[in-house]
């Protein structure tokens, strides 16, 4: 199997050199082995003298070789590029390795259910007297919480709006306004005892007798009487008399504010009002309390449902339906039906291989063309066994191209993040990490493309799939590097800045090269297009 894949990967490099132009610049990475030539490379310091001194003696020797024999054979061109194509691929499964293991070893450090920091972390959490339960008993809990400190603050015995209300503190409202009544009645009363007192001069009643003696004297007499009965009414003296009805309605008035103000009548203004505040009050701490209580009722829950989906099998129930909701999101941003087949048979008797079958639009360049999409989340599945069962999907569902999504928690380590194998493409994608739907937007793209290769290739119709062709290794090229640099700057932490650069440049050629792969499929849909109406 791994020489298969390694031919297939020769002929693929091969055929990209043959047919791209000789670049002006030449990038190598050479081991050397002759001792002399590493003694006269030692000679000189590393770093630019050292390789313009190897420079030059490689151009002399090419010139030497050009020389003396004329032109280089073909047949030795492609052994040596052979041999330098099966180092480079020992090296570059060296450091795969390598990187697999430090990737295991960060995912165990923070995931590990008994000693991870995440585990540790969310235990420290939603523990009992945990940081959660902690901050949430400060802030709405017992007797000394903050909310109870702010509402005893606003509403307690000390409270601004108590003292104010406090019939016994000489500042309160019922205090001024008592004040206040009974300084604007002695002042009215003492105006109107100034008008009717016959020592004001200026007094209304004064001037009404003069008035009525300038006028009319020879009515002194009656007049003397109307005036002791005015006098009468407005004298204190007199049970009946008007001032004394007054007095007795102001003192009247005075009395019903006094008891309305008062704490010691349960059915003042004054008691109401304090009992609707101690209501509210008791109200809003029921209803904290038992926000709380619903709060720990509901974090239990979560843990409870999180504990049993990974003891249970429906994690991988979880992850399919996942895997079928971004199919059926990504569809509708691209005019494709997505369907979910797994719980339904397809071509091969009694057999429900294939979770989710993605076909493409009527304005795609293969309408009706199929992707068969099978998504596991199961330990120990290697990719022999992927590859046998969406081969089997395939069948099943009629599908000219099959997508496996690998669930990044139980994937095969060696296994890249993007991996193409004829008609079938496989992707590692974590539906909680977001940094990883490149990976599987990529997959469904590649699908795409190659479904639309299958159905024009069955078809037999003339097009230049040679931008579609690039763009497709070059999507499984930068793939290769996407996941092992993103492991490095997950686990190095301190100078990480050519790795984020490495990383940037990487996401930026793989979204180029989708956008190439879209363009070019769009250009191939109008030009079948074209030839249609023709």
């Amino acid at each position: 199997m791994a020489g298969v894949v390694e031919q297939q990967g020769r002929r693929k490099v091969l055929s990209i050199i043959d047919s791209v132009d000789a670049p002006d610049t030449l990038s190598l990475q050479l081991t050397i082995e002759d001792r002399d030539t590493i003694d006269d490379l030692l000679t000189y310091p590393a770093g630019g003298e050292r390789e313009l001194f190897a420079l030059n003696a490689l151009r002399i020797g090419v010139l030497a070789l050009r020389q003396a024999r004329g032109r280089i054979d073909a047949d030795l061109i492609q052994r040596e590029t052979q041999r330098m194509l099966s180092g480079l691929e020992g090296q570059l499964t060296a450091h795969a390795a390598q990187m697999q293991d430090k990737l295991a070893a960060s995912l165990k450090e923070y995931f590990d259910p008994q000693s991870g920091r995440l585990h540790e972390r969310v235990q420290q959490l939603i523990k009992q007297d945990g940081e959660l339960e902690q901050v949430l008993r400060r802030q709405i809990g017992g007797e000394d919480s903050e909310l109870c400190k702010t509402l005893l603050g606003h509403f307690g015995q000390q409270s601004p709006l108590m003292k104010l209300l406090n019939p016994s503190e000489s500042e309160g409202l019922l205090m001024a306004l008592r004040q206040t009544v009974e300084s604007q009645l002695t002042a009215q009363r003492d105006h109107v005892l100034k008008e009717f007192s016959l020592d004001n001069k200026e007094g209304a009643l004064a001037r009404m007798i003069g008035e009525l003696t300038t006028s009319h004297g020879q009515l002194t007499d009656a007049l003397q009487k109307k005036i002791d009965t005015v006098v009468g009414e407005f004298s204190l003296d007199k049970e009946d008399s008007a001032l004394n009805r007054l007095v007795r309605n102001v003192d009247r008035a005075q009395s019903t504010i006094t008891r309305e103000f008062s704490l010691d009548d349960d059915d003042s203004s004054l008691a109401r009002l304090r009992r609707e505040l101690m209501t509210v009050l008791e109200k809003h701490t029921a209803t904290n309390s038992a926000f709380q209580e619903e709060v720990k009722i509901a974090l239990g829950k979560m843990v409870a449902r999180r504990e049993e989906a990974e003891r249970s099998t429906r994690h991988g129930l979880v992850f399919e339906d996942a895997v079928c909701q971004y199919l059926e999101y990504h569809a509708q941003q691209t005019g494709d039906i997505a369907a979910r087949t797994g719980a339904t048979t397809g071509l091969i008797k009694n057999s429900k291989v294939g979770d989710c079958v993605l076909e493409l639009g009527p304005d795609s360049v293969a309408p009706c063309a199929k992707v068969v999409v099978e998504a596991k989340e199961r330990a120990g599945c290697t990719l022999a066994e992927a590859r046998a069962e969406i081969e089997t999907a395939r069948k099943n569902r009629d599908a000219q191209i099959g997508l496996f999504v690998f669930s990044k928690k139980t994937a095969p380590s060696e296994l890249a993040e993007v991996h193409r194998l004829g008609n079938d493409v496989f992707v590692v994608w974590d539906p909680e990490d977001p940094t990883t739907n490149l990976h599987l937007k990529i997959g469904l793209t590649l699908a795409r493309a190659l479904c639309i290769r299958v159905e024009q290739q069955t078809q037999s119709q003339a097009a230049d799939y040679d931008a579609i062709t690039k763009a497709v290794l070059e999507i499984e090229k930068q793939s290769q590097f996407l996941g092992e640099v993103t492991t490095s700057a997950e686990t190095i932490k301190s100078g990480a800045d050519k790795v984020l650069e490495r990383i940037r440049k990487t996401r930026s050629s793989l979204e180029r090269q989708v956008e190439i792969l879209q363009a070019r499929i769009g250009d191939l849909k109008h030009s079948t297009s074209g030839q249609s109406a023709d």
